[in-house]
Parts: structure tokens; C-alpha cells; sequence
């Protein structure tokens, strides 16, 4: 598996980004013995008692919850970010037939079992709740309570919406993949040149582009697809879920709008927990609300202690 690591130096003028990364060496599940490098950044007590994991999807990278992590920290909590493979400092695969929905599972279930992390609140949007939830529902015991945000887990049963089917058909088609643009095009608010940048940071060209472009595709579609039929075992797992889960989505994105309903009816954590509607936030709450979600996701900690 031939992959690229974006040169240390696309990172060094970064805004409000004083992280570090962390790296964890995984294997690369395919049929090679190739193995791949895996980018965390971590912030807050080492001995804190709750550890937030935060993970970010398509096609931005831990960037995203700088406005969040900071606020964790500030109410006294330990946070993880990690880079999914193809994205931020994290290794990128040049062939877009080498990303999958399993492998993406199965690289981060690597990635967290090697660094024994427990204790986690997982907070999830965009993909990083497709496959979070997944890691979630594979590794229970690591996780205490899980937040989710403008993301679903999908099955063969359920269709997705117009927006993300546009998205998907747009993703493939368009000449070129601007990365911060399209960052900058999923939020209600605008961002700034420099804060653009930072989302286009990892890609120097389009070789490093091959995860951000192909994930849209990777959408499971069809009863026999490996990934709708992992996901309904996933989904097993959350009908019996009777630990604190609360949902957290924004009232203008079109791609998820709705898809929270699902969730507050079928997993018993969810069950009498104050879900919020944030009201100006776009597909990127993060950036859009990153202050007032941070505040829903500290509120629901402390409201749920271990």
C-alpha cells in the first residue's frame, strides 16, 4: 500500500492549533505487511477523571475542535483528537480503492487498543460518528457516555438524504477537490483565510487527496454490503445501550437534518436526556458553535458522572 505524509512544515503556521501530534503505528489491513502512522493530539490532566475523545470526519481534521478542546480542558478534562487515516498528519494512501468503510473501522480500533485509552466520552460528527460509533459498539467497555452531532450510523433499510446524495455525485465529479472551501461552504458562518488554509494544510496536491475524495463513496449501499451488515450488528449494540448518549445536532444542516430522531428513540442511554437543537450551527457546528457545544457536551458530563 503506497501512502504520503504531508511535510511537517505545511503545519507550522497553524491558528490556534499549540498541539503536537502523537503517533501510533497501525497496521495497514490489507494483504501486505505495509503499516500505516496514525496522528493524535492530546490536551488536558493526564489524571483526569473523564478523557473526551473527539472525532472529526469529511474532509476536515482534528482542527475542527480547537474551540471545543479548549473548553474541555478548561472544565477540567482530559481530550484525544485523532487524524483518521488519509487526513491531517495522519498517513495517506495514494490509491483511492485502498480506503473502506472497515478499514477506517478497523485502523482506529487498532489505533485505540494500542494506546489502551479508556474511560472516553466519545463526541462524534460527519464520518467520525460513522466510524465512531462503530469503535464505540466494538470496544464498550473502553466508553462511558457518547455525544453525537450532525452524523447517523447507517443501514441497507434507511435511505439517506437528497443533500448527502448530492454531496456524494458532487464529491466524485468535481475537477478540482478544494478542501478548505468545501469546509468553508459546510458552515453558516464564514471562516478566515488563514483558518481556510489550515483545512487545506494536509493536502500540498492532489496525491494526498485520495481519502478526502473517495469518502463520500464509501457510503454503504445494498442488505449486502460488509459495512451495513457490521452496522446492523453495531445497531444490536445500541438497542441495548443503557449508557449516557445524548444527541447534539445543528438546526441548518441539511445533510443529517433529522437523523438524530432514530437515536433518541431506539438506544436506552438516550432515554430522558436533554437533547439540544444548537440554532445557528451548519454541518460544521464546530466552527459555527464550537463555544455553545462545548458548553452541551460539559453540562452532559456532569450531569452523568461515572
Amino acid at each position: 500500500m503506497k501512502s504520503v505524509r504531508t511535510p511537517d512544515e505545511r503545519f507550522a503556521n497553524i491558528p490556534n492549533w499549540p498541539y503536537e501530534p502523537v503517533y501510533t503505528t497501525v497496521s495497514a489491513a490489507d494483504e501486505t505487511s505495509d503499516t500505516l502512522r496514525i496522528a493524535h493530539y492530546e490536551t488536558g490532566p493526564n489524571d483526569a477523571a473523564n478523557t473526551i475523545l473527539v472525532m472529526h470526519g469529511e474532509p476536515s481534521w482534528s482542527f475542527l475542535y480547537r474551540k471545543m478542546m479548549s473548553a474541555f480542558v478548561a472544565a477540567g478534562h482530559r481530550v484525544i483528537a485523532p487524524d483518521l487515516i488519509g487526513f491531517g498528519r495522519s498517513d495517506k494512501p495514494v490509491d483511492t480503492s485502498d480506503y473502506t468503510y472497515e478499514r477506517h473501522v478497523a485502523w482506529m480500533n487498532e489505533w485505540i487498543r494500542t494506546n489502551n485509552f479508556t474511560n472516553l466520552t466519545l463526541v462524534c460528527q460527519d464520518w467520525g460518528g460513522l466510524i465512531g460509533l462503530r469503535v464505540a459498539t466494538e470496544n464498550v467497555d473502553r466508553f462511558t457516555r457518547i455525544v453525537i452531532a450532525n452524523t447517523g450510523l447507517p443501514l441497507a433499510t434507511r435511505q439517506p438524504s437528497a443533500a448527502f446524495r448530492a454531496w456524494q455525485k458532487y464529491s466524485q465529479e468535481v475537477p478540482v477537490f478544494d478542501v478548505g472551501k468545501l469546509v468553508n461552504g459546510g458552515c453558516a458562518t464564514e471562516l478566515s483565510a488563514e483558518e481556510i488554509a489550515a483545512y487545506d494544510a494536509p493536502f500540498p496536491d492532489d496525491t494526498y487527496k485520495a481519502g478526502a475524495r473517495i469518502f463520500p463513496a464509501l457510503y454503504p449501499d445494498g442488505d449486502d454490503h460488509p459495512s451495513n451488515i457490521a452496522n446492523k450488528k453495531a445497531w444490536d449494540v445500541l438497542r441495548t445501550w443503557n449508557k449516557p448518549f445524548l444527541t447534539s445536532f445543528s438546526d441548518q444542516d441539511a445533510v443529517t437534518g433529522g437523523g438524530q430522531k432514530v437515536f433518541e428513540r431506539d438506544v436506552p442511554g438516550a432515554q430522558g436526556q436533554p437533547h439540544v437543537i444548537i440554532t445557528g450551527g451548519g454541518h460544521f457546528l464546530q466552527e459555527d458553535k464550537g463555544k455553545e457545544f462545548a458548553a452541551v457536551v460539559n453540562q452532559f458530563i456532569a450531569a452523568n458522572p461515572v
